[in-house]
């Protein structure tokens, strides 16, 4: 089936103002210095020295997939950058080393993915008996190398990614390898390969890679310990799938979630939504991002929904995947809802990660807690790269032949394609998220009638629009069809070069408090989990329109207190009170008992 919003190519779309300098950042930092050619470490792990005698069962291979499709791009958005002839030498690279047989990894031949694995001792994550990442990694490489075809087109890009994909079938079919063996986490690991096997058949129209793809459901549904199919569908909650682990159930979703596009069975999408429900409900950070680390969960495990700490893990890793689960989503059903949580990730969590430099980042944030850039291999380097390259090509949408979505705010342009009026150019003038004004120029090739849809975020009640200035025609709140917080409102008209419009989002600061429950795990005699409460806190946190705030230490020294809140009004706008060299707005928390608190947006 045809999704229903289709995006555009990176090139089409220019963005400026913080994801645009966090845009910029990616393309001169992590991706113009972690890999330039076959000598980059990275890299060179694919070489035939390295890995005839590789043993080792860690996943630094699956940073070549991931730069792959970061730099490619990135690379199509920058005209005459030389990121561009790095993609192609490594791509290159890569394909050269591939064997007759397929394979492109970066193991010795007995600790390949073909061999079925020895099972070893009862694990909590169900790991197999040798630790093993070879799946992983060639469905990284298989999303690279599509996506370097995608924006240079030579077939030996989608070739060696065909190559892939044809080991592994022909591993699932005839190799008597079960998918869930291949992988911890109960094997999700392993069936992340669900997302580049649907992938290749969305891009070729092969029927083997869509046999590929229902085989490695069948499999990940049939495992006892997974359920993978059965428990998303009855709506177990995050937490209780396999272990619960944040970036591999996410991915897991994408990959099922490609699958309805391409079959459009209503159960692998009824699948995705009860799961993004499980996620969206109970395991976000106000900021966005999935989290983990609470009541004796692993930090990257989604903690019971009941438990809650400000001092949880949100994997980096992990706000990529929720990321692309939600444009999935939005593709699919074209709901402003995902939208606005990839617009909410990735101005708090996703930013809040990333270094100035453009090539640090950290491999977990915290709501209260200390930046701490992670180390050369570590994974959230790469999925923080991929993450920001997402935005500019779900900043904008198509839906049908005649109407266009923006799905986030931001300065910047974008041109995209309609029947009726040719070429359009949008340009957003707007000081957003810090402010709600937001001046979309429309600039038709020629006049003609299409539709411009502006998604009301579901804080902003009381949106108001419109058209060409005070004499022109206007929408307040809810007296246009869609125009409700949380929808679209679809401006249908005859557009001509020159109309404007401004679009007012009420950015009201808001104080949420959070009682907390946390949860410790234990086990029953029979081995059932128990979960029992052993601590109450209240917390407080403060939003503005997108953005989630922040204060420093206190007192210079605190990482927490305890208040008291002033009787009135407690929240209003502080500029005079913006620390030096904070960017953006600043909100004074009123106390009763000591000096106000001056937050400053996350990120």
């Amino acid at each position: 089936m045809e999704a229903i919003v289709r995006f555009p190519s990176p090139a089409q779309v220019q963005l400026q103002g913080l994801l645009g300098d966090a845009l910029q950042a990616n393309l001169n930092g992590r991706l113009s210095h972690f890999i330039e050619d076959e000598h980059s470490p990275a890299i060179a792990l694919f070489g035939a020295e390295h890995k005839c005698c590789n043993h080792e069962g860690d996943w630094y291979g699956e940073h070549a997939g991931k730069w792959l499709y970061a730099a490619a791009r990135a690379a199509s958005r920058s005209a005459g950058h030389p990121l561009a002839s790095h993609v192609l030498r490594v791509a290159d690279f890569l394909v050269a080393q591939q064997e007759e047989d397929g394979y492109l990894g970066n193991y010795a031949p007995e600790r390949r993915f073909m061999h079925k694995q020895p099972r070893g001792p009862r694990t909590w994550d169900g790991a197999p008996g040798q630790r093993t990442w070879d799946i992983w990694t060639h469905s990284y490489l298989i999303i690279g190398l599509l996506e370097v075809h995608k924006y240079f087109p030579e077939p030996r890009y989608l070739n060696a990614a065909r190559f892939i994909g044809d080991l592994c079938l022909q591993a699932l079919t005839q190799g008597g390898v079960d998918i869930t063996e291949l992988g911890n986490h109960h094997g999700m690991s392993a069936t992340i390969l669900l997302d580049p096997a649907v992938e290749l058949y969305l891009r070729t129209g092969e029927a083997r890679y869509l046999q590929l793809a229902e085989l490695i459901v069948q499999q990940a549904d049939a495992r006892p310990e997974l359920n993978l199919l059965t428990q998303a569908l009855k709506g177990a909650d995050a937490a209780e799938i396999a272990t619960g682990k944040a970036y591999q159930l996410c991915w897991n979703m994408v990959g099922l979630a490609k699958l309805h596009r391409a079959t459009g069975k209503p159960a692998y999408l009824d699948a995705v939504r009860k799961v993004w429900h499980s996620v969206h409900e109970y395991h976000l950070s106000l900021g966005g991002g999935p989290w983990g680390g609470i009541a004796h969960r692993s930090r990257e495990v989604f903690n019971h929904h009941g438990a809650f700490s400000p001092y949880g893990y949100i994997e980096t890793c992990s706000t990529l995947a929720w990321m692309q689960m939600n444009r999935e989503l939005l593709a699919i059903t074209g709901e402003a809802q995902y939208a606005e949580e990839i617009e909410r990730s990735a101005y708090n969590d996703l930013l809040g990660a990333q270094a100035p430099n453009g090539e640090d980042w950290c491999y977990y944030i915290f709501p209260n807690g200390r930046r701490v850039y992670t180390t050369y291999w570590r994974c959230c380097k790469s999925s923080g790269a991929m993450a920001l390259e997402e935005l500019p090509g779900v900043t904008y949408a198509l839906r049908g032949a005649d109407e266009i979505a923006i799905n986030i705010y931001g300065p910047g342009e974008a041109t995209l394609a309609t029947a009726a009026a040719g070429n359009v150019r949008l340009v957003q003038h707007t000081a957003y998220p810090a402010d709600g004004a937001v001046r979309i120029s429309v600039q038709p090739e020629r006049a003609g009638r299409f539709a411009l849809a502006l998604r009301i975020p579901s804080w902003a009640d009381g949106a108001s629009v419109r058209v060409n200035g005070a004499d022109g025609e206007a929408w307040m709140g809810a007296n246009a069809a869609g125009a409700e917080a949380g929808g679209y409102l679809c401006l249908e008209r005859e557009w001509r070069a020159g109309d404007v419009v401004e679009l007012s989002l009420p950015m009201v600061p808001t104080l949420h408090r959070k009682l907390s429950q946390n949860t410790q795990e234990s086990r029953a005699p029979d081995g059932s989990p128990v979960a029992q409460q052993v601590m109450r806190y209240e917390y407080a946190a403060i939003t503005r329109g997108p953005l989630v705030f922040a204060t420093g230490l206190i007192d210079g020294f605190k990482m927490e207190e305890t208040v008291i809140l002033a009787d009135g009004p407690l929240l209003e706008m502080a500029p005079e009170a913006l620390p030096e060299g904070a960017n953006g707005p600043a909100i004074r928390l009123k106390l009763a008992s000591r000096p106000d608190l001056v937050f400053v947006p996350y990120y």
